[in-house]
């Protein structure tokens, strides 16, 4: 027998029609967009300051310059030697005493090195066609003129001279406040070529030449020319010598043991620069280009 009253069961069949409610689906809609919002906001603001903080940090880092770097670039000493100043509490910063090796000097601080300020210098590199009659010291005990009196204008800094040459001869000479480059070219190990225009008081023979390159003994040991050779086009008591040794008074010395006395001394070329354009007495600063190559040496 059927039964034609209606079911009391609800309808769980797929093709049951479903009721659409707007306003149902505009409110849950809504709530979820809130939320997602919501978390939106909360992750840019947890992780934005985290992110700005680092930022500040790594530019603060890059900013601030070692102590002992410092302390050296302010012409004062080695970084080896500025190390030890600081550990024996030489060194002040802001009015503090640091002890710190990795200390970061950030701009705008005050640093008193044995109760004076100081600051970093910038490298200059002054290339000098020395005159006769200046030595190449930066003080003499009997007032005597020095190369320094020639350059006083050329850098704000203070320089000091690169090897020396003797009061009496002429040439290349090249002056710095940069300590580095400095000992570069005057240590041994580097042999920095020079080139000397020598005149001497009457003409050298070729017997001598050979001497030369074979080497000649002094208390030092023993010291040789590079290379050696007559000057085209000027008389044979002119010659142009090679050497890298940096003995004091060395080709004077040399000449001066195979009887020869030298009239005239001067240096033409130093570690690759020239003194070409350049008239005696006269200064000039380097181009980037020649201080590159003496860094490269």
């Amino acid at each position: 027998m059927r039964n034609n009253s209606p079911h009391n069961r609800k309808g769980t069949g797929r093709n049951e029609k479903k009721t659409f409610n707007k306003e149902s689906f505009n409110k849950k809609n809504s709530i979820k967009s809130e939320d997602k919002k919501d978390n939106y906001t909360k992750k840019t603001f947890k992780s934005s300051p985290t992110f700005r903080k680092k930022s500040i940090q790594k530019k603060e880092e890059k900013e601030g310059t070692r102590l002992n770097k410092y302390i050296a670039n302010s012409g004062v000493c080695s970084r080896r030697e500025a190390d030890l100043f600081i550990q024996n509490g030489v060194v002040k910063v802001n009015g503090n005493i640091i002890t710190e090796f990795g200390y970061q000097v950030m701009p705008g601080d005050e640093v008193f090195f044995d109760g004076r300020y100081i600051r970093p210098e910038k490298n200059v590199y002054v290339l000098l066609n020395k005159p006769k009659g200046y030595i190449s010291t930066t003080k003499d005990e009997k007032a005597r003129k020095t190369v320094l009196d020639l350059v006083t204008n050329a850098s704000p800094y203070r320089l000091y001279p690169v090897g020396r040459l003797d009061r009496q001869t002429t040439g290349v000479l090249l002056l710095t406040n940069d300590g580095n480059i400095t000992k570069k070219l005057t240590h041994p190990s580097h042999e920095v070529k020079k080139i000397y225009h020598v005149t001497l008081d009457k003409k050298v023979s070729l017997t001598d030449f050979e001497k030369l390159i074979e080497g000649l003994h002094f208390e030092e040991g023993l010291a040789k020319v590079d290379k050696i050779s007559y000057i085209e086009g000027c008389p044979k008591n002119e010659v142009g010598v090679e050497i890298h040794i940096g003995w004091n008074r060395i080709i004077r010395r040399m000449f001066s043991k195979l009887g020869y006395e030298v009239e005239k001394l001067d240096r033409v070329m130093f570690a690759g620069l020239t003194k070409k354009n350049l008239k005696r007495g006269y200064w000039r600063i380097l181009t980037e280009l020649e201080i590159n190559n003496l860094k490269m040496l």
